[in-house]
Order: C-alpha cells, then sequence, then structure tokens
C-alpha cells in the first residue's frame, strides 16, 4: 500500500529537503506540502491524505493547533510531528493535540517510515528520545500520591485561550503575545476572539477583571500564599 503523505514546514528548504527524501523511500507519495499551519489544513482538506508530518513552530497557525484542527475535523489523516524541538513545553501539547507520532529533524529515513508505519497500525510512532521522556515524566515514585487535577477552566476555555488570558492580564499587546508564544497574530486574534465570545466579555479591560475574578491571573502586587 501506497501511503499518502503531506509535508509541512515554514522553511522552504527543509521542507523540499523532506519531500525529496521521502520521495526515494519505497511506499511514500508526498502529494502536498505547506509552509504553515493553515495551508496544512487546507491541503488535508483537499487531498485527504494518510499522515501530515507536521512542523511545529510555522506562522498563522502553528503546527499544535493544526493538529488539533485536522485530528478534530478529519479524523481519517494522522498526524506525525517532526520538529526540531523534544522539550515538554512542545512535546505534550503536541500529543494532547492528538498527534500520534513526535519525531526531531535528526530522524533518517528509516526512522519516519517506521514512524508513519506506526502511527497507521494504531500504534505510537515516537522516536526514542521521546519515548524516555514520557517515562521520565510519568514515572512516579513509590508512594508518592498523584498530584490533585486542576479544575476545568470556566466557560469551556481551552488551556491555550487561558494562558493567552493571561498574558492579556499581563498587559501584552497582541504582537508580544504572539512572540511569546511563537504564533502568528491572526491566531492570537482568533484565541482572543474565541474566549471573549465564550465568556460574554466585550474589551480587554473586562477580559483582565475576569480572570481576576476566577483565579486565572494574580493583580498587580499580590501575592500567592
Amino acid at each position: 500500500m501506497t501511503v499518502r503523505v503531506v509535508v509541512a514546514d515554514d522553511q522552504t528548504v527543509v521542507r523540499e529537503g523532506i519531500v525529496m527524501l521521502l520521495g526515494l523511500l519505497p511506499g511514500i507519495e508526498v502529494v502536498g506540502s505547506a509552509g504553515d499551519g493553515e495551508q496544512a489544513v487546507r491541503l488535508t482538506a483537499e487531498l485527504a491524505p494518510d499522515v501530515v508530518l507536521m512542523d511545529l513552530r510555522m506562522p498563522r497557525c502553528d503546527g499544535v493547533e493544526a493538529t488539533r484542527r485536522i485530528r478534530t475535523e478529519h479524523p481519517g489523516t494522522e498526524v506525525v510531528v517532526l520538529t526540531t524541538y523534544a522539550d515538554d513545553d512542545h512535546l505534550f501539547p503536541a500529543l494532547e493535540a492528538g498527534a500520534r507520532g513526535y519525531l526531531t529533524k535528526d530522524a533518517d529515513g528509516d526512522e519516519i517510515v517506521r514512524a508513519i508505519e506506526d502511527v497507521l497500525s494504531g500504534a505510537a510512532g515516537l522516536s526514542p528520545k521521546v519515548q524516555r521522556r514520557l517515562l521520565e515524566r510519568f514515572a512516579e515514585p513509590v508512594g508518592t500520591a498523584a498530584p490533585a487535577t486542576p479544575p476545568d477552566p470556566p466557560d469551556g476555555l481551552t488551556a491555550r485561550e487561558v494562558e493567552v488570558l493571561g498574558l492579556v492580564a499581563e498587559g501584552l499587546s497582541n504582537p508580544e503575545i504572539a512572540r511569546s508564544l511563537h504564533v502568528s497574530n491572526a491566531t492570537v486574534k482568533t484565541h482572543i476572539n474565541n474566549l471573549f465570545a465564550k465568556a460574554g466579555l466585550r474589551d480587554r479591560a473586562q477580559a483582565i477583571h475576569y480572570a481576576y475574578r476566577h483565579g486565572l491571573a494574580q493583580p498587580p502586587g499580590s501575592s500567592v500564599t
């Protein structure tokens, strides 16, 4: 069976190199390539690939948000992250968004093929480095109680919307929030519009008051006890 793949990476040289590498591998057909997350979602809708190889840091729509949209709107397409970053701040949001595979860009062709085959068979396509990190994160020492589960955010806000709201409460502008989260201004605006709609907010002043009232941000000068 030929596996149909879309490659998403904002760096042209890297993207073209991945496409060229995959073109040399048996059983792989690259049906499209995207320079950002928005384009990756659109190509998935148009081409219905089996797998999207997804970078994480991209303009307009980052890889985590693109993964979440693809897995929600097109559940027949699996996502394998192929990125430079293997730290917790990138790994766990990507897996929570629905990625079934996670590789770093030092992976060779055999590793990429193996990860693609694994996710299509229902397994997880994780590099050995990522597997070790997962084991370290979730291994609990004997006798250690599990941490309490934090309450769900109010009004159905997502974790990302709560994060954006906290930065709004700190007084950051949209461009400053975008730089802090490594996403585009358009993505920040979308998150703000969504959280305003869910919480019934009209402006940033109301948003700041809302964040303080629900304990999503601390007022200036307050101390956490």
